[in-house]
């Protein structure tokens, strides 16, 4: 079992910037980085549309339970997960369980903003992609509550000051 200090796990909505913050707050605490996204892809071939496309998201969320709880057994890493990593409540247990967790919060402005443009994000592939993340935010903010040690708003904030505010907040947590 990892030393639950030693993880730190991002949490958040697709656009809250757990890949961005991730990286750069693994360099300044040197800690190994990785995404579970990114590992998924890596790891079966193909992208996460085809892989929604041919298993469906019950498929995708089979396959991403299990590489997050594979990633969060390592020790001494920053781990981003995918915006709908919470949904498991397996994986919400494992998530508490192995690490401090991280929840980067936006605002759905914000979210909208970051991610309106990328193709890549297959639950945003609706008519109305904004309701589609207003409606995400409704559902997985108290689960993203649930699981976290820390709530950051990342909101009109950039990246080093977002990582430097998290690294205070880090460094004042009990052990």
């Amino acid at each position: 079992m990892t030393d639950k200090h030693t993880n730190i796990i991002l949490v958040g909505l697709m656009g809250a910037g757990k890949t961005t913050v991730g990286k750069l707050l693994a360099r300044h605490l040197d800690k190994c980085f990785y995404d579970s996204d990114h590992e998924l892809v890596r790891r079966n071939g193909v992208t996460i549309p085809v892989i929604f496309e041919v298993e469906g998201e019950a498929g995708f969320r089979r396959r991403e339970e299990a590489v997050i709880d594979e990633l969060s057994s390592l020790d001494n890493v920053v781990l981003a997960t995918g915006g709908g990593a919470v949904l498991s409540a397996q994986t919400r247990a494992l998530l508490k369980s192995r690490g401090t967790v991280v929840y980067l919060r936006g605002t759905v402005e914000e979210l909208w903003q970051r991610t309106r443009h990328d193709r890549n994000r297959p639950l945003l592939q609706t008519a109305d992609p904004k309701a589609r993340l207003r409606e995400l935010y409704t559902q997985r903010d108290p689960l993203y509550r649930e699981v976290a040690n820390v709530v950051i708003d990342t909101s009109r904030q950039n990246v080093n000051t977002l990582v430097r505010q998290l690294e205070q907040k880090l460094a004042g947590m009990p052990d």
